[in-house]
């Protein structure tokens, strides 16, 4: 007998919700060479408007982490890196939602963000992105697992 295999679906909000009932997703760290980790102003059309936090999204359908990664450092702000490693989890306990923070490097450090999704690029000292007033919650914890890995 076949074993059966889960295909994502997806939920009102059109997001793939995994086997497990979450929505998973990936955040992305990226460092310039003056040592500016680039970050965003959200939208004020998407969730958390107007909040800062590190570019990324959702997994779609069954792709991989590195394959989500890529994709949405292209649509969120039109750049070319290349996935490293994965440095930091996080399970959120108010909502269905996993977490996956990953280190890539910027092909490029021209970035231009879609308008749909960024109302802002950010080029951001540790110490800027912990005291910024609209970081949004657990910016904090990945950060500290991306210099921990350098």
């Amino acid at each position: 007998m076949p074993v059966p295999t889960y295909r994502p679906t997806l939920n009102q909000q059109n997001r793939t919700v995994q086997a497990d009932g979450h929505i998973h997703g990936v955040v992305v760290g990226c460092q310039r060479e003056d040592d500016r980790w680039l970050l965003i102003r959200r939208s004020e059309t998407v969730a958390a408007p107007l909040g800062v936090c590190f570019p990324g999204g959702g997994v779609d359908g069954s792709e991989t982490q590195p394959q989500t990664v890529v994709r949405e450092m292209q649509e969120e702000v039109c750049a070319t890196v290349i996935p490293l490693t994965c440095v930091w989890h996080s399970v959120s306990s108010a909502i269905p939602l996993t977490l996956w923070g990953w280190h890539a490097t910027l092909v490029s450090s021209e970035v231009t963000p879609n308008p749909e999704e960024v109302a802002e690029i950010l080029w951001l000292t540790p110490t800027e992105i912990v005291n910024h007033p609209d970081i949004m919650p657990h910016t904090d914890a990945f950060l500290e697992s991306l210099l921990a890995q350098l």
